[in-house]
């Protein structure tokens, strides 16, 4: 029984080091974890590096790595584990999903996991933020940098009277810790306040208190009294209530629905800048920052947000007092809200002489009135605007006017409360958008309002204008800066801002239209996803504040002047001499709407069998149409954008544009299959002109122009097809000869084969023969071989015998010697027996002559049968 032979396999190859031997990162390539857990026991701030040493992305972070550890290495502890050896602890208590990995541990809390780019500026920040999760905030003017930056800020109050640490500190370091934790980009700061004086400036009145800052809404303070005071409370109180201005995006590369889900959200506003997280100032960050606040700043007086404005009196140089006195005279002379609810009324075109709108903002404002206490911020309240929607309609003829260059205001009462009225401004649009930018332009730029009172007695120097047009009486603030505050509450169309960083993910803004030539990496996009459409920011515009808000206020507007950005096949580009147009993007209202031509359209794609097999159906098409009427043109709809009312949803589809009525395309029936005479019927059937329409003496002599070169045009193609039938005539006349040849050729080789197939018979036959020749000589040796093993075994025993009589010889030759020393003393007593001797002598002798001639006769035998065999 034969056993199974078992599988061999190679054991796999012992680790080497993975970093340098001078490098500052310790490399526990054969994966001692209980090793790295001992070298952490002795450090404050400990960074994890697993890697495989077969990843790629581990490859390429590895000099990231050692890049940050030459920095930070006299400060952190790098260690770097082989996770993948099969031997090692790592691999054996570790199972991770992919490599690299990250943990980060501050003394004996972690891991923290770091998710972000490997990049050595990223993980450098994210280590450093690790260090000093709490940012000191020494004096007001760092309260207020700390208060005005874009990420939620929460503020911790210690006072350090006591040894070692005040009460609840430590739980609000380790807060900050779990934010990290929890959040990897980091968009929580956390700082901690320990003068009071500073404190009291955020209404922090008790140490151990906690504010969280936001800008557009109420800031809070921890409710201690509510929820227990343990950092993973702190930490979800900030992350529930934070206030998301604008974040950051950042792909990981791989597959994810990352973009999907917060475009899902609403329009998006994609800003991408070049940003290098170490940098001690972002300009161009700032004012992001600043156009993000202004635009999400919603339901809040002027006296309402006291605290980032008193608070650079005396320590921000930056701060002007100007604006603040501007700001009191303001609210003391027209004492209403600063944002309060509006609603866009769009009136009926006039008649048929313009084509023109007239675009008015209708808001709900409060006054002082005769009420002792102050008034508070309203929410926006349905009957409110009802109401207000009612009195307007009721005096929406003291709007109509053909064409206006102002703003025309009015103020009426409410009907419900003697300290409510209404306010609404008019301007004109036109309907294609011309003299909407110039009256745009008119409008920022006249410091001219004309105002009317309706409902309101001796109320001029008390009437309020609109809300975009209040900076005429404020000349020190920005109008750009005015005209964008609080515009998310005010539009149905508001925004959601994302920045994502240009030197990692430009791709993404060279697939939304970017420039790939352009060396400042600056780029701007709106993608409205459930619109599906998008737009882009002119690149040959800076990236400003000013840009920013004005490209946000043309898409908020309800007449917006932004036009969609079409997605273009930038590899295309056929010669002029291609019978069949390529159709892109960019060349589609030139070629279709703008040709003086007929136009036959195939919608294809590059994964579309079908819409292959009808090329050489087009090519022949275009060549029998005449070019001078005719354009046949193809468009690939997976790699160009269509306007909305020429999409389709299957493939292939043909259009018609016929010539003069292009807005009357005609598709092409689908269930006619797609060849040459069906195509012809079709375009000459819409193409002609209807029996509805009159035709003069020039129409008709027109008609027959087109007629007689539609016909000559045939003719030559007609003469074209007769040289191409007597050229495929003489090509079979050719071929018949060249099958005959060959038809010969097969005879020739049919005869060939059958004297082929009786040699190899022959052949056969004969190699038969030889078989059994063979099987016989076998047969014949093996009978050889027998016979000569039993004499090689004849002879052996022969030998034998051999042996034994020359023993028996020997020892009888020793016994007649003794015999014959004992017959001399005694030899007169046996000379009587002498003749019985003598006898007895030679019978013995011959005896043994006998058998050694015999022994020497078999000695002969054998070694001539050796020498035979």
């Amino acid at each position: 029984s034969c056993s199974r032979a078992k599988d061999v396999t190679m054991p796999a190859k012992l680790p080497v080091n993975f970093f340098s031997t001078r490098s500052p990162v310790i490399d526990l390539f054969r994966g001692q974890l209980d090793y790295a857990d001992q070298l952490r026991q002795d450090s404050e701030i400990v960074l994890y590096f697993f890697y495989a040493p077969w990843c790629g992305q581990s490859i390429a972070a590895r000099e990231e790595i050692e890049h940050v550890a030459s920095r930070l290495s006299d400060q952190v502890l790098f260690v770097a584990v082989n996770c993948w050896w099969n031997q090692g602890k790592c691999r054996k208590q570790k199972h991770f999903f992919y490599f690299p990995v990250i943990h980060l541990y501050h003394r004996s809390f972690g891991p923290i996991e770091y998710k972000g780019p490997m990049s050595a500026v990223y993980i450098e920040k994210f280590v450093r933020r690790v260090m000093t999760p709490l940012l000191y905030i020494s004096s007001r003017s760092k309260l207020l940098d700390f208060l005005s930056n874009y990420e939620p800020g929460v503020v911790g109050f210690f006072e350090f009277n006591a040894s070692p640490q005040p009460p609840g500190y430590l739980t609000f370091f380790t807060s900050a810790l779990h934010s990290l934790k929890k959040d990897y980009l980091g968009t929580i700061r956390f700082g901690v306040v320990t003068d009071r004086r500073v404190a009291e400036e955020i209404s922090l009145v008790h140490s151990g208190s906690v504010y969280l800052h936001r800008h557009a809404n109420t800031s809070l303070i921890y409710p201690k009294d509510i929820m227990n005071f343990t950092a993973e409370n702190i930490c979800k109180w900030a992350l529930e209530n934070r206030e998301m201005l604008i974040r950051w995006l950042r792909p990981h590369g791989g597959k994810s629905l990352l973009l999907n889900n917060e475009l899902k959200k609403g329009p998006a506003l994609l800003i991408f800048i070049p940003y290098n997280p170490l940098a001690e100032i972002h300009p161009l960050l700032d004012e992001i920052t600043k156009v993000a606040l202004e635009y999400h700043k919603c339901n809040k007086s002027q006296a309402a947000e006291p605290d980032l404005q008193h608070l650079g009196d005396s320590d921000s140089p930056a701060f002007d007092s100007s604006v603040t006195d501007a700001h009191l005279k303001f609210s003391e002379t027209f004492p209403i809200a600063k944002y309060p609810c509006c609603n866009t009324v769009v009136l009926p075109q006039w008649h048929s002489i313009s084509r023109t709108h007239n675009v008015c903002e209708l808001c709900v404002n409060q006054t002082l009135g005769v009420k002792p206490n102050k008034v508070h911020v309203p929410h926006c309240n349905f009957l409110e605007i009802e109401a207000a929607l009612d009195s307007f309609y009721l005096q929406e003829h003291t709007f109509f006017q053909v064409i206006s260059n102002t703003i025309e205001c009015s103020n009426f009462l409410s009907f419900y409360s003697p300290f409510s009225y209404y306010t609404a401004c008019c301007r004109t649009v036109n309907r294609h958008f011309l003299s909407f930018i110039s009256s745009e332009k008119t409008i920022f730029q006249t410091p001219k309002v004309a105002f009317s009172s309706h409902g309101k007695k001796d109320n001029t120097q008390f009437s309020i204008p609109h809300i975009e047009d209040r900076n005429c009486f404020i000349p020190d603030l920005n109008i750009s800066s005015m005209n964008i505050t609080g515009l998310s509450c005010r539009t149905n169309k508001t925004l959601n801002l994302y920045l994502l960083d240009s030197n990692l993910f430009w791709i993404y803004a060279e697939r939304l239209g970017a420039s790939r030539s352009t060396h400042l990496k600056e780029f701007a996009a709106i993608v409205d996803l459930k619109e599906e459409v998008h737009y882009v920011l002119d690149q040959n515009q800076s990236l400003v504040g000013p840009t920013l808000e004005n490209f946000i206020k043309n898409f908020s507007v309800l007449y917006s002047p932004l036009k969609r950005h079409l997605v273009d096949d930038p590899s295309v580009h056929f010669p002029e001499q291609h019978v069949v147009t390529e159709v892109t993007t960019n060349t589609f209202h030139e070629t279709v709407f703008l040709s003086a031509k007929n136009v036959l359209l195939l919608y294809y794609a590059q994964w579309c069998g079908f819409c292959a097999s009808l090329n050489h159906i087009f090519i022949q098409l275009a060549r029998l149409l005449p070019p001078d009427s005719f354009t046949v043109a193809r468009i690939d709809v997976t790699r160009n954008d269509l306007p909305w009312e020429f999409m389709t949803d299957r493939l292939p589809t043909i259009l018609f544009f016929p010539h003069r009525r292009k807005e009357q395309s005609v598709k092409f029936p689908e269930d006619f299959s797609v060849n040459l005479p069906n195509l012809l019927k079709f375009i000459l059937h819409h193409s002609s002109l209807s029996s509805s329409e009159s035709c003069t003496k020039e129409c008709l002599h027109r008609e027959s122009v087109l007629q007689q070169g539609h016909i000559s045009h045939l003719e030559r193609e007609i003469r074209k097809l007769r040289s191409e039938i007597s050229a495929l005539h003489q090509a079979h006349d050719q071929l018949e000869a060249q099958l005959s040849e060959a038809r010969r050729e097969e005879q020739r080789l049919q005869q060939q084969k059958h004297t082929l197939e009786k040699q190899h018979k022959t052949l056969q036959l004969h190699s038969e023969q030889l078989q059994a020749t063979y099987d016989q000589k076998n047969q014949e040796l093996l009978e050889m071989a027998e016979k000569l093993q039993e004499l090689a075994d004849a002879s052996e025993n022969l030998l034998k015998e051999n042996a034994l009589l020359r023993i028996l010889v020997a020892s009888r030759g020793g016994k007649l010697q003794s015999k014959d020393e004992i017959k001399e003393p005694l030899q007169s007593e046996l000379t009587l027996s002498e003749d019985n001797d003598i006898s007895l002598s030679t019978a013995t002798a011959a005896s043994e002559e006998k058998r050694i001639d015999n022994i020497d006769t078999i000695e002969t035998e054998h070694s001539s049968g050796n020498r035979t065999e």
